[in-house]
Formats: C-alpha cells, structure tokens, sequence
C-alpha cells in the first residue's frame, strides 16, 4: 500500500481464499483503467472493456464474458485433458530412457567383457599359431639339411672313390710296366666304368624357397580363423594336369573351356595359385587363325581356360606353367561345325504330321501305294519309330545331318536326293 501502482489494489491472504480467481476487485482495462473487462472481443481473442467496444474494436464481434466463458473454458479443457496425456506419456517415455540407460550400460560392460575374453582368446590362438609355425619352419629347416648332408655324403664318398681309382690309374699307367698294366687292365676297367656310371644329381636335392604367406588361410586354431601359412611347394609342370569335357571337342561359336590342376614335385595338388600359366590356341591349317583364351585363376591350385572358336578344324593347344609343357600338352582340338537345327517336324509318319496329303515327302524315303511320296506305319522304307522328317534322324535330341543346299548346286543336290 505504500507503493503508489499497487495503493488502490486489494491485498487478501492467500490461506483465507479458497478461490484466488474471486480475491480482490473485477479486473480493469488497461487501455480504461476506471473501466472493468466484462465484454470478449472474438476477432481480437481478448477481453475488452465498454469504451475498447466504442472506440477501436466497434466493427468486430464482442460478447459478454459469462456468454463465451463455457465455450473457450471447454476449449481450455480439451487441451489440458491433452496436455494431461502428454505428460503422462513423457513421464513413461522418461522412465523407459531411464531404463533403457542402466540397460546401455550394462550391456556395453558385458560386451566389454565379450571383447576382452575374445581378444584373450584371438591372441592365444595367434599365439598358438604363431608356436605351430615356427616348428613347421624349423622340421622343415631340419629336413631340407638332412637331405642336403645326405647328398653330401654321397658325393664326397662317390669323389673319394673316383679319386682313388684316377690315381690309382694314373700311377699304374706312369709306373707300372706293361704286364702289370695287361694284368691289371680288368679290374681297374670295370671299377672305372662302375664309377662313371654311378648316377647323380648335379644340383642340390633341396631348394631355398621357404616363404611366409600372411594372407593365406590357416584353418582354425582354438577356435578361431587364423591366417599366415609356410609355402614350401614348388609347381611341377610335368606334373600338372588337364581335365574338362571340352578338352579334345568344341562347337563353333560356342564357349568352351577345360581346367588345369596344378600339382608340385610330389604329386601333391598345389592349393594356392599365382603360377603364370600360358596358354595358346593354333589353327592347324590356318595359321593366322588363332584364338585368344582366358584363363581364370581360381586361387586352389586350379585354372580355368575358356574360349570360343569362330572357325572349325583342328587346333593345337599348349598349356604352360613357368614356361614349360604340362602333362598332355600339347594336344589336338576338334572344333565342330555349329549345331545345326532341325528344319523338319519330329513325327511318326508324313500320312499322319500332314493330315493325309500325297505331295508331302520325308527324308527317311519311305512311300506309300496309292501314289503318297511320304512315308506310312508299316510301309516301304518306313524306319518302324518316330523320326525328323528333314533329315531321318530317330533320335529326338539330334543334330540335323541335312546340309542346307546353296543357290548354285540346288538343282544337283536335289537330283542326287532324287536319285
């Protein structure tokens, strides 16, 4: 009260109300303050007093406040009722991120300990595989030795005798009188020809190719995959082998192909791929006719050689590894003619597939009496079966063997068909 804005306003407490919206006096315009609100100005969705009617909102709709008070607070309450829904509903949807928190953590901490006891296991296995690698490394180290000293030996016992019986030789042939040379001539000629023909390798038995491939697969170790394997085979082309349906016979402008298997000094497939592989298609009477092959490597040890010929004949066909012929290489290709198509009908008889017609022919030559040029069930000529009628074939699946005739030997074709 002693403010001057707030010295004419009622001041009740707020214990002693029941109703805080019927303490003090009506409320007051502020455009009129000696004024009370008692009208609602519908245009301007706001309560107006008696003067505000008068002056700026004379043109708009206006009521009395008791009159719109039911429809606007009806309007209030649907949308606290929804309001009320969404509260409702963020107060679920707090309680779920709540929830789904503690579930986020404790998920992430037992898939953390997935991670850990995974990784203890991948480096265990690694571990493990990296153990298993290095005595294969080192069985393989002591192998290739062994066999190293085992030639050693045998060529240095092989140089001692041959050196004995040189000099031994030497001397008798410096020193000894011609008797003793005559006497001794056959012992010392066949220890001498026994020597030369010892056979031996004049390159070492064993090579340095040892090689650490850490892409390749290894299988599993406890469980897991790992990678990283020893390559100690060496590609044999002698060895090497050719296999495919298509590998003697081909059609013409048809795609064929056959697989080369690769294998090492032991007869062993080899696995793996990388050779350099080197084939070439030759036509036998055409030397400027050849094909251009695609070979595909399969990664296994194995290759796959395509092609498709435009001409027919034969052909002569080199597969190569490392520069060097494969077993069966080279070898002679049939190119056929392409597949030709039956022009005919597939039928019992030519009374039957041309509904009776005299004039109709088959190329089985069967005829019937009565003057039918085609063939009949049971009449001259007739094969006993079903049959193509262009060309005779009995068989269904077939190639037809009927040469379409050129425009210049039609005639004579035909009169040697006649004939």
């Amino acid at each position: 009260r002693r403010q001057k804005k707030t010295a004419s306003h009622a001041v009740t407490e707020l214990e002693n109300t029941k109703d805080c919206s019927q303490a003090g006096k009506p409320l007051l315009c502020p455009s009129h303050p000696t004024e009370e609100l008692r009208l609602f100005c519908e245009q301007c969705d706001q309560p107006v007093c008696r003067d505000c009617v008068l002056g700026k909102h004379r043109q708009h709709p206006c009521d009395f406040t008791s009159n719109v008070i039911h429809r606007h607070g009806d309007t209030l309450r649907e949308l606290l009722k929804s309001s009320q829904q969404h509260m409702d509903t963020l107060e679920d949807v707090l309680s779920q991120v709540d929830e789904m928190g503690s579930a986020v953590c404790s998920r992430a901490e037992a898939v953390a300990a997935e991670i850990c006891q995974f990784a203890r296991g991948y480096v265990k296995a690694i571990e493990e595989h990296r153990d298993r690698l290095l005595k294969q490394l080192e069985d393989l180290k002591v192998q290739k030795e062994n066999l190293l000293h085992l030639q050693k030996a045998q060529l240095q016992q092989l140089l001692l005798d041959m050196r004995t019986g040189v000099e031994f030789t030497e001397h008798l042939l410096m020193s000894g009188s011609d008797v003793e040379i005559l006497v001794t001539k056959g012992v010392v000629s066949s220890r001498l020809t026994k020597l030369n023909s010892i056979a031996y390798s004049t390159h070492p038995s064993v090579d340095d190719r040892i090689q650490f491939s850490p892409h390749e697969r290894a299988g599993q170790c406890c469980g897991y995959e790992v990678f990283g394997a020893i390559l100690n085979k060496v590609v044999d082309p002698a060895r090497c082998t050719l296999h495919g349906e298509d590998l003697h016979s081909a059609r013409q402008n048809q795609l064929s192909g056959f697989t080369l298997l690769c294998k090492d000094t032991t007869g062993e497939h080899m696995g793996r791929g990388g050779e350099a592989v080197r084939v070439t298609i030759t036509h036998k009477d055409k030397r400027d006719c050849a094909l251009k092959p695609t070979v595909c490597d399969n990664g296994d040890g194995t290759y796959c050689i395509s092609y498709s010929p435009e001409e027919p004949g034969l052909y002569a066909v080199c597969v190569c590894v490392k520069g060097q012929h494969v077993q069966g290489s080279p070898f002679t290709l049939m190119v056929k003619q392409k597949f030709r198509e039956h022009q005919g009908v597939f039928h019992c008889c030519t009374f039957c597939s041309s509904g009776g017609q005299k004039a109709a022919r088959c190329a089985c030559g069967g005829t019937m009496p009565g003057g039918y040029q085609g063939c009949g069930h049971g009449h001259k000529g007739h094969p006993g079966c079903h049959h193509w009628s262009c060309c005779g074939q009995v068989k269904e699946s077939s190639e037809c063997l009927c040469v379409p005739p050129s425009d210049t030997s039609q005639r004579s074709l035909l009169r040697t068909v006649a004939l």
